[in-house]
């Protein structure tokens, strides 16, 4: 399926076009949450990441439909590179913004963001901008880079990974939100929803060595699971991934992908990228294991073009 077809091409109900919306003054004032259809996804094109976010969400009937008044809320980006945002290495800096404002808006009482970096953490919050755009937004931006804060988990039902050490903050706040990036990665060919949560554990390094597509998908039985994916998709890094070389590497789509199942999102994802699902082992995995479907074609879907 191309792009331009997946974006746009109706789930049954027909498109819904963003000129039903009222845009002017939509980035600072949100409407009063709307009665929305049972969506297992929304697909947006067209506009900046924080407005295609504030669209998508509203089909899910906004943000409290996943998040409780005085829950403590993890929010997890990608902020594996030292790189600009320009770069698409990280995820979009504004879009963490508007997420986090978004779960505040829902009545969270504290949010946390953290990632556990491939380059020196502390660089890669900074030159993101990822820090900054949290802290601005009024989340606890947390370190991951050191083993203590880590603690050992269980995993009931994993092929290779029975065991991990997970963020000690992702085991105490109530529920989290995943914010992937999409971009290309050169060993498991793809980085979207599942990949990210290599980002939560310490011990990466295993991985790598011990089957890295099936370690994803085993880590996707883990109960502390994300209650959204939010999939940034709006510069997206076509070769030389996860980090990058240049500006060249990037193509500009300006899409997004929220999802409920991060099987579903991540299989449609392939389609913005190009790639053959079949390539990417860690998706068929994880759906082969109960943890989502690949079958995108089955589920209701919101597509809205700006």
């Amino acid at each position: 399926m191309k792009r331009r077809d997946f974006l746009k091409k109706s789930a049954g109900a027909g498109l819904a076009a963003g000129a039903a919306f009222s845009l002017g003054g939509y980035d600072k004032v949100w409407p009063a949450e709307m009665a929305s259809a049972e969506y297992d996804m929304v697909a947006i094109m067209g506009g900046s990441p924080e407005a295609m976010f504030d669209l998508g969400i509203q089909e899910f009937g906004g943000m409290g439909t996943f998040i409780q008044k005085g829950q403590k809320v993890l929010v997890k980006p990608n902020i594996g590179w030292d790189v600009v945002p320009d770069y698409a290495a990280c995820t979009n800096p504004a879009l963490v913004t508007r997420v986090i404002e978004h779960v505040f808006r829902a009545g969270a009482k504290e949010v946390y963001v953290f990632d556990n970096s491939v380059d020196h953490g502390p660089s890669c919050y900074r030159t993101s901008g990822i820090e900054r755009a949290a802290k601005a937004a009024g989340a606890k931006v947390v370190p991951a880079h050191s083993e203590r804060y880590y603690q050992e988990v269980n995993i009931p039902g994993a092929l290779v990974l029975k065991k991990v050490k997970v963020h000690e903050v992702l085991l105490d706040t109530d529920v989290f939100v995943n914010v992937p990036i999409l971009k290309d990665h050169d060993t498991t060919r793809m980085t979207g929803c599942l990949k990210n949560m290599m980002g939560v554990i310490w011990d990466r390094r295993w991985w790598h060595s011990n089957n890295l597509d099936q370690c994803i998908a085993d880590y996707g039985l883990f109960e502390k699971k994300p209650v959204i994916h939010i999939l940034d998709c709006y510069n997206v890094m076509f070769r030389n991934g996860p980090r990058g070389v240049s500006r060249q590497d990037i193509v500009q789509m300006k899409s997004q992908i929220i999802a409920r199942d991060w099987v579903a999102a991540d299989t449609a994802a392939t389609k913005l990228l190009g790639v053959e699902l079949e390539k990417i082992e860690h998706i068929p995995l994880a759906a082969k294991m109960g943890l989502g479907t690949t079958n995108i074609e089955s589920l209701n879907i919101k597509r809205i073009q700006m």
